[in-house]
């Protein structure tokens, strides 16, 4: 790299490297940091004419030692006021986060922009943050093995890293981490690293968060994970052939929403995945038989996650092809439909409160009593596997004296989007709404503000940005 000398007006400069694989807009930059002459005010003399920010450096001919000319004037310096403005770039990097509104972006790494969405939408989540801070650095349980200790502590850290910076984070810990534990996101394909789908990306960090954040030895936070994600499901199963039925219980961390002709609709699409035939072996007929499987909620979590299942594998390419028809969703989704007689009757009082403060709101008169006067809480409570009531806890996870019942109603408050035609292939992103109540598209490293009546047109049917997963956040009353 060649060594130049500048000199700008009484000011000399007798030593400034070019790097001539750069651009001159990347000296310009150089003598900026110099003198305080912006780029677009810099004017160099080069063989008789003025540097461009473009030029080519082999063409210009510059030689070591050689002397430039600049001209320009620097940005004004102003004596401040004893106590002048505090600018955000001044301030402490936490403290420009607070004042930007958002945390960062994620670098993209290589056809990772399926992890960088996922973690954005799981970074919304300040209960999941809490409960990963408590993780202890060093040492482990001893059913947890180490790749799900490393990539817990990995997560905890970027969540972190996220909380404190601005500028774009290389999330390049936490990927080595998760390649380890789950070999097939470190797929090559040419030696490049392949595109992945991100609800498995999303599905197996849970599985993993839901090992570690699990204290055994504890009465509180038996299993974090599953108190903010899980969904608890009763299912009768019925064979219209032999008339046999059974029921089972079972936990799980999204609800599907299946796509087919007759949904356009989130509610349908759920409907349709809460029920589902199966062949399997039939005691009485000695053989294989139809059986109807129909599922209802009986247990709601602080976070409910919806996948609308939008990819198949297609035979005949031998690939995941993508469902690209239009399925609308709220930005307010009530399941209580959804859920078992029982837990109706534990959601039917908060409803009502819930239904009277909204009356009041509105002018309209109040049918409860005075002591259920009560304010609504945004989801800061949390709520037993039934949706009944329990000690409520801050973000930090500090006790408070009010307890909290969930409703059945919940609020968007995450979209992680696909665009493209198959899921191992195209882009994904995060819409991720902020404690402020905006929102924000995470695009890999680039946060975009996006206004909310715009996150509902994510709903597909062309190629452009369509919701593969929705997260909504439980609305609850403290009682």
């Amino acid at each position: 790299m060649p060594t130049v000398s500048v000199k700008w007006q009484k000011e000399f400069f007798p030593a400034v490297e070019i790097d001539t694989t750069q651009s001159p807009y990347v000296f310009k930059c150089q003598l900026f940091d110099l003198t305080g002459v912006p780029p677009e005010r810099q004017k160099i003399m080069v063989k008789g004419g003025l540097l461009k920010d473009d030029a080519d450096w082999s063409t210009l001919g510059v030689k070591e030692g050689q002397k430039l000319m600049m001209m320009g004037t620097a940005d004004e310096i102003v004596k401040a006021p004893e106590k002048g403005p505090v600018f955000m770039e001044d301030l402490p990097e936490e403290e420009q986060v607070v004042a930007v509104g958002h945390s960062a972006g994620l670098f993209n790494l290589g056809n990772t922009c399926y992890m960088n969405s996922t973690v954005q939408c799981l970074h919304s989540v300040p209960e999941l943050k809490s409960a990963l801070i408590k993780y202890p650095h060093s040492g482990r349980s001893n059913d947890l093995d180490q790749p799900s200790h490393m990539l817990t502590c990995a997560t905890r850290d970027l969540f972190s890293e996220l909380d404190k910076n601005v500028k774009p984070v290389a999330p390049m810990q936490f990927w080595m981490v998760l390649r380890k534990k789950y070999p097939q996101f470190g797929q090559l394909h040419n030696g490049v690293f392949m595109q992945q789908d991100a609800e498995e990306c999303w599905t197996q960090l849970l599985y993993t968060l839901s090992q570690s954040l699990r204290s055994p030895g504890s009465s509180e936070n038996l299993d974090t994970v599953k108190e903010l994600f899980g969904v608890e499901l009763v299912s009768r199963m019925h064979c219209e052939e032999s008339g046999e039925e059974s029921s089972e219980t079972e936990s799980v961390y999204s609800l599907k929403c299946h796509i087919s002709h007759e949904v356009n609709h989130l509610h349908e699409g759920l409907k349709h995945g809460l029920k589902s035939e199966l062949e399997k072996a039939s005691p009485s007929l000695g053989r294989s038989a139809i059986y109807v499987k129909e599922s209802r909620i009986n247990g709601l979590p602080r976070y409910l996650t919806i996948q609308f299942v939008r990819f198949f594998w297609k035979r005949e390419s031998n690939q995941k092809a993508k469902i690209l028809r239009k399925v609308d969703y709220p930005l307010e989704l009530d399941v209580y439909d959804l859920c078992s007689d029982d837990l109706r009757k534990k959601l039917e009082a908060p409803r009502q409160i819930l239904r009277d403060e909204e009356g009041k709101k509105l002018g309209l008169k109040n049918s409860a009593s005075k002591d259920n006067d009560v304010k609504m809480a945004d989801a800061e409570g949390s709520s037993n596997r039934s949706g009944e009531s329990s000690l409520a806890t801050s973000d930090e996870g500090v006790p408070t004296d009010k307890e909290t019942h969930l409703t059945g109603i919940y609020d968007l408050v995450a979209v992680l989007t696909h665009k493209g035609r198959s899921a191992d292939s195209g882009h994904y992103v995060a819409w991720v709404k902020q404690e402020s109540g905006k929102w924000i598209e995470f695009d890999d490293d680039n946060p975009i503000p996006q206004r909310e009546e715009d996150i509902t047109k994510l709903s597909g049917g062309g190629d452009w940005h369509m919701a593969y997963i929705c997260m909504y956040k439980a609305r609850t009353i403290p009682m």
